[in-house]
């Protein structure tokens, strides 16, 4: 655990850097002293709404690898603190997974629980994201996402059964105060996928499609040296997320030979290019598929475009903008975007989201 010198070090960075955004410069020292009161009698201090709520949008904004940080100030902060029993914790994570994806016109949203207060006083949230489909090993090859295979495993040993399709959705799995992981099934009514579909080629025989909403639950959110172990969020997808690597990879759905069959393209010699034109119809037929059904989405240029906006505004305001190059850059035909040709400090600025 930090200790309460450098918690109110913490404390004292983020205070002073909100309340000058938040336009609020007079009540700093105020809200110090209580703080330093608060830290002095129990070893932490709690936010208020409002300290959480722009902590939690600073968090988004300071988000090294990801793109879309153009609307983080746009994000929605659901506040689960008072949280702490099972049946509300199932409530308040369906609730999130509702709201967000709002029939497909997508809310950015945060729910955060409460604080990670030592191991007996925290909840975490072991699933990567909220929604994500089942991976199994058989005999006959693997089915499903591959990269789910170990943590599908842990879902069974809780007691959790698949239906070994290629898209089950797993279940939440969560631990409360140190005590055994439980897990809870999303109703299938309220979790929207999308079938994938080309506007010209017939897909239909790859029985495809994706859930629409892309919600981390793996990371903590750390706001001025507090940090909130079960902080899930999301945004929506950029399309290549889905098209060049969930269904493209090798080592996940590997697509790509499936469909350059369906178009008819060479794939015995590599300099036909066969994977990158099979990548490029998949691409297309994800941004296709999300369009006609309504569901929020972005292309790998438009993402580009809007980060070059975020680049702008932080210029403007006097922060200096981090990224990570490497993230930054779309899977697919980085050199077609500007993100390609720059390169970004990748230092880790505070209030932040990090690996658990």
């Amino acid at each position: 655990m930090i200790t309460t010198s450098a918690l109110y070090k913490e404390a004292s960075q983020f205070i002073s850097q909100c309340y000058k955004e938040l336009n609020q410069s007079g009540q700093i020292e105020a809200r110090l002293k209580c703080i330093e009161i608060e830290i002095q009698e129990t070893g932490f201090y709690t936010h208020t709404y409002e300290e959480l709520e722009h902590g939690a949008k600073m968090a988004w904004r300071n988000s090294n690898r990801c793109i879309g940080r153009l609307f983080w100030d746009k994000l929605h902060v659901l506040d689960a603190r008072h949280i702490n029993d099972d049946d509300s914790i199932e409530q308040e994570i369906l609730h999130h997974i509702k709201y967000a994806t709002n029939s497909g016109k997508i809310l950015p949203t945060i729910t955060v629980f409460k604080a990670n207060l030592g191991t007996n006083n925290s909840l975490t949230i072991h699933n990567h994201q909220l929604i994500r489909y089942a991976g199994y090993e058989t005999e006959n090859g693997i089915i499903g996402d591959p990269k789910s295979i170990n943590f599908t495993k842990e879902c069974e040993r809780l007691g959790w059964r698949g239906n070994h399709t290629n898209f089950d959705v797993l279940p939440i799995v969560y631990s409360l105060d140190n005590n055994e992981p439980k897990y809870f099934k999303i109703p299938n009514e309220i979790i929207l996928e999308v079938p994938i579909e080309h506007p010209e080629y017939d897909f239909s025989s790859l029985n495809a499609k994706w859930y629409a909403v892309p919600m981390i639950s793996e990371m903590n959110l750390e706001i001025g040296g507090i940090s909130y172990s079960a902080a899930p969020f999301n945004g929506w997808y950029m399309g290549t997320e889905i098209g060049a690597r969930n269904f493209a990879d090798e080592f996940r759905y590997n697509m790509l030979p499936k469909v350059a069959t369906l178009i008819g393209l060479d794939t015995k010699r590599n300099s036909t290019l066969w994977k990158d034109r099979a990548l490029v119809e998949l691409n297309i037929a994800v941004l296709h598929s999300y369009k006609k059904n309504g569901v929020s989405i972005v292309d790998h240029h438009s993402a580009a475009q809007q980060f070059l906006q975020f680049e702008k505004q932080e210029e403007a305001c006097g922060r200096e903008l981090t990224g990570n190059w490497k993230w930054l850059i779309p899977p697919m035909s980085p050199a077609t975007t500007h993100v390609f040709h720059k390169r970004y400090d990748d230092t880790i600025i505070k209030p932040n989201f990090f690996p658990k």
